[in-house]
């Protein structure tokens, strides 16, 4: 976590008032029980893994101590706002093994200083804890995530007996977690800061890997003595000539600046490979031309200098990555050129500048009470428009709109609802009884398959705007009898792979403010990748 202590009791209270608006009855004690996410492995064999907390119990908790369990109780009835909530944090005591393997947990004193609660204990306690809550709230009803899903924690049996087994209690896993999405879908000042601090740390990570290929492009790639030759090229001498060696570049530029875990895999696609929507195995080589490319042995003719010879077609770089701060995600996507001197080739501007129309003029209708639906339709009303001018499209628009062979091109949804999950909180996103849904949409039932949400916007939802146009063999097959596609002129953009372009939005009163800062014109882009600034 970071210097601060996470704002947990008013997520706690927030999910509550949730609660009391589902729930059957709204005049019992309403209880909840939580158990954090086990460590997988402190040392399995000759193994370790990192730890991240689970998503639910960080937003109430903050607290990223594996083994700790949350106790909370909330009384509606009580006028006094300081009984009313009651917030019990369990953590485990330090073991002897803790002090020599790992980092020990926090002792009780010094989670008195990190952690936003009522009470802590250790998790020895804690069956006391409920015997006694059991006993002075007899018809309390306590609310657990679902129990028997394996993207949840396993609440341990011993204390899931001592509540079922009471003859006044009664348990339920159906209402907390939806309750939880629900509160966890709109986003307070401090949840605000978090994403904007990794959108930053991630805004400089993607120019990080822009600014390494444009010095590639100008020769000023670092040369100590004997580079290529006798050594591998150290740290400050890397190239970026495959995909995994920008994902490293990309990573190290986030771990530099203290974020710990990744959002997600990062995607990091050449080429064809870009028209993968989840492309991540990151583990091939550029395009290139009749010469082979450094293997980071002894061969690197790039650390001597720029070789006349050795050319990069061009391509297309799409790198889809963001980091987390304190569990919440950035998820940034820029697509940029290599080869070519750094900049696009015509046909991969047209592409590119298409793609970016469809985002800008997306993120300038946000507001609060515009649908998701719209603003998904209205990327494909732009897309058309656009194939059209090219040429690739021919036909009337409205036709061509209703066929829905625009979905060949740009398959995926706009956007998502974004937080401590990259996709966040899908039950509250993209609700299974939706009645938001306009029923008067134009365009095609294929726009909205993939669509992660589908509601009206609000003040404080911070969702992704990720337009794009992909070239990909196996979905352009739909279209290959189409009468609407100029099929000649299509195959000279068959093997460009895909753009895809993506910032992460934040719903304001009036609008919308965006979050990521690396920038994404043309000029710029080709200005940093090139080398030129």
């Amino acid at each position: 976590m970071s210097g601060l202590t996470y704002f947990a009791r008013s997520h706690v209270q927030r999910t509550f008032e949730q609660l009391m608006n589902v729930l059957p009855s709204q005049l019992k004690e309403k209880l909840f029980f939580l158990q954090e996410e086990t460590h997988p492995s402190e040392m399995t064999q000759i193994a370790s893994y990192l730890f991240r907390q689970e998503s639910n119990f960080y937003y109430l908790t903050g607290c990223s101590v594996p083994g700790s369990f949350l106790l909370a109780l909330y009384q509606p009835e009580q006028t006094n706002s300081s009984t009313r909530l009651s917030v019990r944090l369990s953590i485990p005591e330090v073991e002897a093994a803790d002090l020599m393997w790992s980092v020990p947990p926090p002792t009780i004193e010094e989670a008195k200083h990190l952690f936003d609660v009522t009470d802590i204990s250790y998790s020895s306690e804690l069956q006391g804890a409920i015997i006694s809550l059991l006993q002075s709230h007899p018809e309390a009803v306590f609310h657990t995530l679902p129990r028997n899903s394996p993207q949840f924690p396993t609440l341990p049996e011993e204390y899931m007996a001592t509540i079922v087994t009471s003859e006044t209690h009664t348990a339920t896993d159906a209402y907390l977690l939806s309750s939880l999405h629900k509160t966890r879908l709109i986003k307070d000042e401090n949840e605000i800061t978090m994403l904007r601090h990794a959108n930053d740390i991630s805004s400089r990570a993607h120019e990080t890997v822009m600014r390494v290929l444009g010095n590639a492009v100008q020769g000023k790639i670092a040369q100590g003595e004997g580079a290529g030759i006798d050594r591998p090229l150290l740290p400050g001498e890397w190239l970026i000539e495959k995909e995994a060696e920008a994902e490293a570049i990309f990573v190290a530029s986030c771990r530099r600046e203290g974020a710990v875990h990744q959002a997600y895999l990062p995607i990091v696609a050449a080429s064809r490979r870009a028209a993968t929507l989840h492309y991540c195995c990151n583990d091939r080589e550029f395009n290139w031309g009749p010469v082979k490319p450094h293997d980071h042995l002894n061969h690197g003719a790039l650390a001597h200098g720029p070789a006349p010879e050795k050319q990069l077609e061009p391509q297309l770089l799409l790198i889809d990555a963001g980091c987390e701060w304190d569990c919440y995600s950035a998820d940034i996507t820029r697509t940029m050129p290599v080869g070519n001197g750094g900049r696009f080739t015509e046909k991969g501007k047209q592409i590119y500048s298409l793609v970016l129309e469809m985002q800008q003029k997306s993120m300038k209708s946000l507001r609060p009470g515009v649908h998701w639906d719209t603003i998904q339709l209205l990327c494909h009303q732009i897309l058309v428009e656009g194939f059209l001018n090219i040429g690739l499209f021919k036909g009337p628009k409205d036709e061509i709109l209703r066929s829905g062979i625009s979905s060949a091109f740009f398959p995926h949804g706009v956007g998502h609802s974004l937080g401590m999950d990259v996709h966040d909180v899908p039950s509250a996103s993209k609700p299974t009884n939706n009645t938001t849904i306009p029923q008067d949409k134009a365009g095609h039932p294929s726009f909205y398959t993939y669509l992660r949400l589908r509601l009206p916007l609000a003040e404080g939802m911070v969702v992704t705007v990720e337009p794009g146009i992909y070239f990909h063999e196996h979905l352009l097959k739909a279209v290959e009898e189409s009468e609407y596609v100029n099929h000649d002129l299509l195959k000279e953009y068959r093997g460009m792979g895909g753009v895809r372009i993506e910032d992460d939005i934040l719903i304001t009163s009036d609008g919308c403010e965006n979050l990521t800062k690396v920038r994404s014109d043309v000029e710029w882009l080709e200005s940093v990748c090139s080398g030129e600034i």
